[in-house]
Protein backbone atom coordinates (compact mmCIF):
# COMPACT_ATOMS: atom_id res chain seq x y z
CA UNK A 1 0.00 0.00 0.00
CA UNK A 2 1.33 3.51 -0.55
CA UNK A 3 1.30 5.58 1.74
CA UNK A 4 0.03 9.24 0.96
CA UNK A 5 0.89 11.16 3.70
CA UNK A 6 3.13 10.09 6.64
CA UNK A 7 1.86 12.75 8.97
CA UNK A 8 -1.80 11.32 8.57
CA UNK A 9 0.11 7.57 8.96
CA UNK A 10 1.68 9.07 11.86
CA UNK A 11 -1.55 9.85 13.62
CA UNK A 12 -2.83 6.91 12.61
CA UNK A 13 -0.40 4.67 14.15
CA UNK A 14 -0.61 7.04 17.53
CA UNK A 15 -4.69 6.65 17.72
CA UNK A 16 -4.38 3.08 17.62
CA UNK A 17 -3.06 2.46 20.20
CA UNK A 18 -5.79 3.75 22.41
CA UNK A 19 -7.48 1.39 24.02
CA UNK A 20 -10.44 -0.10 22.45
CA UNK A 21 -9.40 1.86 19.21
CA UNK A 22 -8.14 -0.40 16.24
CA UNK A 23 -6.53 0.75 13.15
CA UNK A 24 -9.76 1.27 11.03
CA UNK A 25 -11.23 3.62 14.13
CA UNK A 26 -8.01 5.22 14.07
CA UNK A 27 -8.08 6.08 10.39
CA UNK A 28 -11.57 6.97 10.53
CA UNK A 29 -10.93 9.39 13.64
CA UNK A 30 -7.86 10.82 11.81
CA UNK A 31 -9.28 11.81 8.78
CA UNK A 32 -12.01 13.53 11.10
CA UNK A 33 -9.57 15.37 12.94
CA UNK A 34 -8.33 16.22 9.47
CA UNK A 35 -11.32 17.38 8.27
CA UNK A 36 -11.73 19.63 11.44
CA UNK A 37 -10.40 23.97 11.30
CA UNK A 38 -7.39 24.49 12.89
CA UNK A 39 -9.23 26.03 16.13
CA UNK A 40 -11.04 22.67 16.79
CA UNK A 41 -7.37 21.13 16.26
CA UNK A 42 -5.98 23.84 18.69
CA UNK A 43 -8.57 22.65 21.44
CA UNK A 44 -7.86 19.34 21.35
CA UNK A 45 -4.11 19.28 21.66
CA UNK A 46 -4.18 22.01 24.68
CA UNK A 47 -6.75 19.62 26.17
CA UNK A 48 -4.68 16.99 25.97
CA UNK A 49 -1.63 19.20 27.03
CA UNK A 50 -3.57 20.36 29.86
CA UNK A 51 -4.63 16.92 30.75
CA UNK A 52 -1.12 15.68 31.07
CA UNK A 53 0.01 19.02 32.55
CA UNK A 54 -1.96 20.03 34.93
CA UNK A 55 -3.92 16.80 36.22
CA UNK A 56 -2.72 15.26 39.54
CA UNK A 57 -3.56 12.64 42.10
CA UNK A 58 -4.38 13.51 45.30
CA UNK A 59 -2.01 12.59 48.06
CA UNK A 60 -4.46 11.56 50.42
CA UNK A 61 -7.06 9.09 48.53
CA UNK A 62 -4.35 9.05 45.00
CA UNK A 63 -7.78 9.98 42.90
CA UNK A 64 -7.08 12.62 39.90
CA UNK A 65 -7.85 16.17 40.40
CA UNK A 66 -6.96 19.61 39.49
CA UNK A 67 -5.86 20.06 43.19
CA UNK A 68 -4.08 18.55 46.15
CA UNK A 69 -5.87 17.47 48.32
CA UNK A 70 -9.27 16.36 45.53
CA UNK A 71 -12.77 17.94 46.31
CA UNK A 72 -14.04 14.65 47.41
CA UNK A 73 -11.32 14.96 50.12
CA UNK A 74 -12.16 18.58 51.15
CA UNK A 75 -15.66 18.27 50.73
CA UNK A 76 -17.05 18.60 54.34
CA UNK A 77 -20.20 17.30 53.49
CA UNK A 78 -18.75 13.57 53.15
CA UNK A 79 -19.09 10.96 55.50
CA UNK A 80 -15.08 11.04 56.99
CA UNK A 81 -15.65 7.39 58.88
CA UNK A 82 -16.24 5.95 56.00
CA UNK A 83 -13.57 4.72 53.38
CA UNK A 84 -14.19 2.79 49.83
CA UNK A 85 -11.17 1.26 48.83
CA UNK A 86 -11.12 1.03 45.06
CA UNK A 87 -8.95 -0.52 42.12
CA UNK A 88 -7.89 2.67 40.40
CA UNK A 89 -9.26 6.17 39.65
CA UNK A 90 -12.01 5.51 37.05
CA UNK A 91 -13.89 3.64 39.87
CA UNK A 92 -14.28 6.55 41.85
CA UNK A 93 -16.17 8.28 38.70
CA UNK A 94 -18.23 4.77 38.20
CA UNK A 95 -19.38 4.40 41.51
CA UNK A 96 -20.09 8.68 42.42
CA UNK A 97 -22.63 8.30 39.50
CA UNK A 98 -24.62 6.07 41.61
CA UNK A 99 -25.38 9.02 44.30
CA UNK A 100 -25.14 6.52 46.80
CA UNK A 101 -21.87 6.60 48.31
CA UNK A 102 -21.21 9.51 50.92
CA UNK A 103 -18.10 8.91 52.14
CA UNK A 104 -14.38 9.19 50.78
CA UNK A 105 -12.03 7.39 48.65
CA UNK A 106 -9.05 5.20 48.98
CA UNK A 107 -7.64 4.22 45.11
CA UNK A 108 -4.76 1.33 45.36
CA UNK A 109 -3.42 2.02 41.93
CA UNK A 110 -4.15 -1.57 41.30
CA UNK A 111 -4.47 -4.89 42.19
CA UNK A 112 -1.73 -7.91 43.53
CA UNK A 113 -0.75 -9.65 40.42
CA UNK A 114 2.00 -11.76 40.35
CA UNK A 115 1.99 -12.62 36.92
CA UNK A 116 2.51 -8.94 35.61
CA UNK A 117 5.35 -8.25 38.89
CA UNK A 118 2.68 -6.60 40.91
CA UNK A 119 2.85 -6.86 44.48
CA UNK A 120 1.64 -5.39 47.44
CA UNK A 121 4.62 -2.37 47.46
CA UNK A 122 3.11 -1.55 44.11
CA UNK A 123 0.13 -0.33 45.57
CA UNK A 124 -0.91 2.35 47.89
CA UNK A 125 -1.66 -0.66 50.73
CA UNK A 126 0.07 1.09 52.74
CA UNK A 127 -1.22 4.65 52.65
CA UNK A 128 -4.74 3.34 53.44
CA UNK A 129 -3.15 1.65 56.44
CA UNK A 130 -1.91 5.23 57.69
CA UNK A 131 -4.99 6.01 57.12
CA UNK A 132 -6.72 3.71 59.13
CA UNK A 133 -4.33 3.97 62.37
CA UNK A 134 -4.56 7.90 61.86
CA UNK A 135 -6.66 11.25 63.16
CA UNK A 136 -9.29 10.42 60.29
CA UNK A 137 -11.17 8.43 63.07
CA UNK A 138 -12.42 5.26 60.25
CA UNK A 139 -15.19 3.17 61.03
CA UNK A 140 -15.36 1.43 58.15
CA UNK A 141 -13.33 0.32 54.96
CA UNK A 142 -15.57 -1.02 52.01
CA UNK A 143 -13.78 -3.16 49.84
CA UNK A 144 -15.13 -2.64 46.06
CA UNK A 145 -12.89 -3.94 43.76
CA UNK A 146 -13.25 -6.11 40.75
CA UNK A 147 -14.24 -9.68 41.86
CA UNK A 148 -11.78 -11.05 39.53
CA UNK A 149 -8.84 -13.17 41.12
CA UNK A 150 -6.41 -10.53 41.74
CA UNK A 151 -9.18 -8.51 42.86
CA UNK A 152 -10.01 -11.28 45.16
CA UNK A 153 -6.57 -11.99 46.68
CA UNK A 154 -5.94 -7.91 46.90
CA UNK A 155 -9.08 -8.51 48.90
CA UNK A 156 -8.12 -10.86 50.94
CA UNK A 157 -4.86 -9.12 51.74
CA UNK A 158 -6.37 -5.76 52.91
CA UNK A 159 -8.81 -7.60 54.95
CA UNK A 160 -5.85 -9.11 56.80
CA UNK A 161 -4.02 -6.20 57.30
CA UNK A 162 -6.73 -4.24 58.39
CA UNK A 163 -7.85 -7.22 61.14
CA UNK A 164 -5.38 -5.17 64.07
CA UNK A 165 -7.57 -1.94 63.28
CA UNK A 166 -10.75 -2.01 65.15
CA UNK A 167 -12.70 -1.43 62.31
CA UNK A 168 -15.68 -2.90 60.14
CA UNK A 169 -14.19 -4.38 57.18
CA UNK A 170 -16.80 -4.71 54.50
CA UNK A 171 -17.45 -5.28 50.56
CA UNK A 172 -19.71 -4.55 47.84
CA UNK A 173 -22.38 -7.38 47.06
CA UNK A 174 -21.66 -9.02 43.70
CA UNK A 175 -24.56 -10.64 42.20
CA UNK A 176 -27.34 -10.04 39.10
CA UNK A 177 -27.72 -7.40 37.02
CA UNK A 178 -30.95 -5.92 37.22
CA UNK A 179 -32.98 -6.59 34.64
CA UNK A 180 -31.14 -9.60 33.33
CA UNK A 181 -32.99 -13.35 33.21
CA UNK A 182 -31.25 -16.13 35.08
CA UNK A 183 -31.26 -18.33 32.53
CA UNK A 184 -28.14 -15.54 30.93
CA UNK A 185 -26.37 -16.01 33.98
CA UNK A 186 -23.00 -17.63 34.41
CA UNK A 187 -22.52 -20.33 37.38
CA UNK A 188 -19.83 -18.00 38.87
CA UNK A 189 -22.34 -15.12 39.15
CA UNK A 190 -24.87 -16.94 40.19
CA UNK A 191 -22.79 -18.58 43.08
CA UNK A 192 -21.64 -14.88 43.69
CA UNK A 193 -25.29 -13.85 43.95
CA UNK A 194 -26.26 -16.55 46.25
CA UNK A 195 -23.32 -16.04 48.26
CA UNK A 196 -24.42 -12.23 48.89
CA UNK A 197 -27.83 -12.62 49.53
CA UNK A 198 -29.19 -9.97 51.95
CA UNK A 199 -32.58 -10.38 53.94
CA UNK A 200 -36.08 -9.28 51.97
Amino acid sequence: MQITSEYLERVIEQLAKLPGTGRKSAQRIAIHLLKQNDEYALKLANAILDLKNKVTRCSVCGNVSDNDPCKICENSKRQNGIICVVEEFNDVYIIEKTNEFRGRYHVLGGVISPMDNIGPDQLRIQELLKRVGGDEQIEEVILALNPDAEGEATSYYINKLLAPYEIKVTRIAYGIPMGTELEFIDEATLSRAFASRNAF
